[in-house]
């Protein structure tokens, strides 16, 4: 396994102290930690695609929450209205996945979004599940999960 970093903020990493003892662990510094993944299980929850604030017709955005089992996206894959083939979209931060128009052409919905799981490399595609008329700050619940 490859050496991770995660970059805490004072008050979060006192939280993870004992009662009063908050200080002393933030003059700790750097800690080896040892961690290990879980798998996710939503019971009763789909997967959620919440559609970023800054989307617009040449850009989307979109945080993807819920998905069970592994829990690690490492690939996910736009599908645009009146096209045959996924094009790749890139990893923004945290769970928030984004897509620019090539060009100066504009996004054309509905879309579908195909995901991989990065870890058992698990496929599953939620079909038209971003409608055409989408706005930002949306957010839309699929039928499907791993």
């Amino acid at each position: 396994c490859g050496a991770y970093q995660f970059d805490l903020s004072g008050t979060a990493f006192g939280g993870l102290a004992l009662p009063g003892k908050a200080d002393q662990l933030r003059n700790v510094g750097r800690l080896d930690v040892q961690y290990q993944r879980v798998q996710c299980n939503y019971r009763g929850y789909s997967v959620t695609f919440q559609v970023d604030r800054g989307s617009n017709p040449y850009y989307f955005a979109v945080e993807i929450e819920f998905e069970n089992g592994d829990g690690d996206l490492g690939k996910v894959e736009i599908q645009q209205a009146g096209t045959n083939y996924f094009s790749p979209m890139q990893l923004s931060f945290g769970a928030t996945w984004k897509f620019q128009a090539p060009g100066s052409n504009k996004l054309q919905a509905p879309f579908s979004l195909r995901l991989t799981t990065l870890t058992s490399g698990k496929t599953l595609t939620a079909y038209n599940v971003i409608p055409a008329n989408w706005q930002p700050g949306q957010t839309f619940v699929s039928n499907i999960n791993f």
